[in-house]
């Protein structure tokens, strides 16, 4: 059973399916407060599933549990944010690497849910990044600055072992955890997939 709170979408207009990254967020969450509109709605550091996914309103307690019956076929893994990395000069990101995992699980969702592309189709093969900054908020002075900085931070070593579906709307602190799923252990919890 997946426990959830769907009382947390009454107010929402949008959800997404992501992974957050706390060992990321404790590096880059100076940088995104000033960088990353997201960041005031509030959603961590993340590596996003699958956005949007469904509308609040049509999320269901079946639905959420097909998502967590799918999520089960990847098993926890880690991965190593060793790279800063452009969107043109728009969005400024992290790469993860493997990148395979998070590749799967976008694939796995979508293929369960595929009225749902991920990025509503306009990425065919979307690139599994975690967004520091964009010119949404941000300048690409700062973005660059903030770019040089993060370079002599990394890389990040990370854990991934579960799974978010979030919800809210454009407006600052609206953003909320509406169910979470631990994705399976491995059997060698340090080795990477």
């Amino acid at each position: 059973m997946v426990e959830a709170n769907l009382g947390k979408l009454a107010d929402a207009t949008k959800t997404a399916i992501v992974v957050p990254v706390a060992e990321v967020e404790a590096v880059v969450g100076l940088y995104r407060r000033v960088l990353d509109h997201t960041a005031s709605w509030p959603v961590p550091a993340h590596v996003t599933v699958l956005h949007p996914f469904a509308a609040p309103a049509r999320i269901t307690d079946g639905m959420l549990e097909d998502v967590r019956t799918c999520l089960a076929e990847v098993p926890a893994f880690t991965c190593t944010f060793s790279k800063v990395a452009w969107f043109g000069q728009d969005v400024m990101w992290l790469a993860p690497e493997p990148d395979t995992p998070f590749r799967r699980l976008t694939d796995i969702v979508w293929r369960q849910f595929p009225e749902f592309p991920p990025y509503r189709g306009t990425h065919p093969e979307p690139t599994p990044h975690l967004t520091v900054g964009s010119t949404r908020l941000a300048d690409l002075a700062g973005m660059q600055r903030a770019a040089g900085d993060l370079r002599a931070k990394l890389p990040i070593d990370a854990r991934i072992d579960r799974v978010r579906l979030i919800a809210g709307t454009e407006a600052p602190g609206s953003w909320r955890n509406v169910a979470e799923f631990a994705l399976p252990p491995t059997a060698a919890t340090t080795a990477r997939t």
